[in-house]
C-alpha cells in the first residue's frame, strides 16, 4: 500500500488511484527565460522519481510536465538578448532538455507548452464570466476570489497572511485586492493573441488549469510542484478550475517538495543565489548530482553545499563497487548462497516499505547500502555461489534503478565496443602490474598505479587479486 504525503490534508493517505491501475500526474515545469537552476532541479528529480517507482510498482502512468513558455519574464529577457520571446523560450525549452538527460530525467508522456493552448484557457475564462467567477475590465479579466467560497484550503491561510503573502498590486481595475489575472491586455511591443476581451496574453495560474484539463480530465491522481507553488499558484489554480468544474476537484492529492537552501536562504533567481544546473554539471556528473538530491526525503529541506556532493559521489560509488566486485567474482567456485539470498529479498522488501511511506528515498538508499555490503562481505569471503552473487547484484541494480540511478552501463544500455576495449586494455595493465610485483620490480608496479590513480583509476590488492575501479 502506498502512502503519500496530501498538501491539501496536512496528512498521509493511502493512495488510490481515480482509475484503477493507473496514475495521472501533473507537475508545473518551469518558466523557460533561463536555464534550469539545482532548486528547479530537485523538483523535477522528486517527480521523476515517483513517477518510475509508480511505473516498478505496476501502474500505468500518465505523467504531464508543462512548459510556460510566454511571461513577462520571457519578454523581458528576450529585450535583452535581442530575440523574440518564442525564439528565448525555444532555445531554453532545448536546453532543459539537455540538462533533464543529464540528469537522468525521463521524457514526461507529454510537455505541452502554454502558446499551444491559449483556446482551451479562453474557453475557461469564458465560462467563468458567465458563473460570475471572472469579470472583464478595460481588456483585462480578473478572478473574483471572494465569490469562490473554498479559497485558502491548500495553503490554510486566513484571508489576511494571503494579503500579506501575495503579490497584491494596486490596480484600480480590481474589484478586489486578491483578485487574480486570468487575461491580461496587451502592451505595445508585446506578443498577444486575439480574444474575446481584446489582444492580449493569458495570465500565469489559468495556463495550468487549461492543460491539466487538457490532457488529465478532471480529479486527477497527482498534482506536484515544489512548496513555492502552494501559494498563490496552486490556490489559484484550484479556485479557477473548480469554479470551472462547479465544485469537481481538479486533484485527489497536492505534493510538494521542500526547498534546496543556501546559507539556510532559499535557493532562487530572484535572491540571485542560485547555482545553474549546467553548471553544477561542469563539475559534477548528472548521476552524483541526482543520487545528492535523492538523499533526503523530498518533504525536508536541503542545503546545497558541495562537500554533501563529494559524499553524493562516494555513496554512489560504493553501490557501483559491489556490482562490479560481485561481478568479478563470478567466475569463482563458491559455495553458500542462502544468506546473500536472504540479504537481496530484505534489501527489496526494504525498500518497498521505505518508498512505500511517502516515496522516502532517504531510507530507500539505507536498504541499498545495507545490500552493498552484504554483497561485498560474500565477495571478500570468497564463499557465495555465483549464482547468489548475480542475483543479489541484479537485485542492487534493479532497485538503484528505480530511484534514476545507474550502476552499469549495461545496464543503461550504454555498454558498446569502446566500453570492452577500455576493459581489455585495464585487464592488460593490470597484468603487466603484477608481473612486475611478481620480479619485485616495485618502482614499475608503483608507477602504474600511481599513474592510474592520476587518470581517476584506483588499483586495489586484495587476496583474490588486483582489482580496478575507476574514482569519483
Amino acid at each position: 500500500m502506498i502512502r503519500l504525503y496530501n498538501t491539501m490534508t496536512r496528512q498521509k493517505e493511502e493512495f488510490v488511484p481515480r482509475d484503477p491501475g493507473k496514475v495521472s500526474m501533473y507537475a508545473c515545469g518551469p518558466t523557460v527565460y533561463n536555464y534550469v537552476h539545482l532548486g528547479n532541479a530537485r523538483m523535477l528529480v522528486v517527480f521523476d522519481m515517483i513517477r518510475r517507482y509508480f511505473a516498478w510498482r505496476g501502474f500505468e502512468v500518465n505523467y504531464v510536465q508543462n512548459f510556460t513558455d510566454i511571461d513577462v519574464k520571457i519578454i523581458a529577457r528576450a529585450r535583452e538578448e535581442g530575440c523574440e520571446p518564442g525564439d528565448l523560450a525555444a532555445k531554453y525549452i532545448e536546453a532543459y532538455f539537455t540538462d533533464a538527460a543529464a540528469l537522468r530525467i525521463q521524457k514526461a508522456t507529454a510537455h505541452p507548452k502554454a502558446t499551444g493552448n491559449i483556446a482551451e484557457m479562453q474557453d475557461i475564462i469564458k465560462a467563468l464570466i458567465e458563473k460570475n467567477l471572472a469579470y472583464a475590465a478595460d481588456g483585462d479579466v480578473y478572478f473574483a476570489v471572494d465569490r469562490f467560497a473554498g479559497y485558502g484550503k491548500l495553503s490554510g491561510r486566513a484571508t489576511e497572511d494571503m494579503l500579506a503573502g501575495a503579490r497584491v498590486d494596486i490596480n484600480p481595475r480590481k474589484r478586489g485586492p486578491m483578485d487574480f489575472a486570468l487575461w491580461k491586455k496587451a502592451k505595445e511591443g508585446e506578443p498577444y493573441w486575439p480574444s474575446p476581451w481584446g489582444n492580449g496574453r493569458p495570465g500565469w495560474h489559468i495556463e495550468c488549469s487549461a492543460m491539466a484539463l487538457k490532457y488529465l480530465g478532471p480529479a486527477f491522481d497527482i498534482h506536484g510542484g515544489g512548496g513555492d507553488l502552494v501559494f498563490p499558484h496552486h490556490e489559484n489554480e484550484i479556485a479557477q478550475t473548480e469554479g470551472y468544474l462547479d465544485g469537481e476537484i481538479m486533484a485527489r492529492y497536492w505534493m510538494h517538495n521542500a526547498f534546496i537552501t543556501v546559507s539556510r536562504e532559499k535557493m532562487s533567481k530572484s535572491q540571485g543565489n542560485f547555482f545553474l544546473v549546467r553548471d553544477v554539471l561542469s563539475q559534477w556528473s548528472g548521476d552524483i548530482v541526482r543520487f545528492y538530491l535523492l538523499g533526503t526525503h523530498y518533504r525536508s529541506p536541503l542545503d546545497f553545499d558541495e562537500e554533501k556532493l563529494v559524499m553524493a559521489g562516494k555513496g554512489l560509488d560504493r553501490l557501483k563497487t559491489a556490482i562490479r566486485l560481485a561481478r568479478e567474482a563470478l567466475s569463482r567456485p563458491g559455495g553458500a548462497a542462502e544468506d546473500l539470498r536472504a540479504s537481496a529479498a530484505q534489501a527489496r522488501r526494504s525498500f518497498t516499505e521505505a518508498m512505500d511511506d511517502d516515496f522516502n528515498s532517504a531510507q530507500a538508499y539505507a536498504a541499498l547500502f545495507d545490500l552493498a555490503h552484504d554483497i561485498n562481505a560474500a565477495v571478500a569471503a570468497g564463499d557465495a555461489l555465483p549464482a547468489a552473487l548475480r542475483e543479489a547484484a541484479d537485485v542492487l541494480g534493479e532497485l538503484s534503478s528505480v530511484l534514476g540511478l545507474v550502476l552499469t552501463e549495461d545496464s543503461a544500455g550504454q555498454t558498446g565496443a569502446g566500453e570492452e576495449k577500455i576493459s581489455a586494455l585495464m585487464a592488460l595493465i593490470v597484468d603487466m602490474r603484477a608481473a612486475a610485483r611478481a620480479k619485485k620490480d616495485w618502482a614499475t608496479a608503483d608507477l602504474i598505479r600511481d599513474r592510474l590513480k592520476e587518470a581517476g583509476i584506483a588499483i586495489e590488492d586484495t587476496p583474490q587479486g588486483a582489482r580496478w575501479y575507476e574514482t569519483p
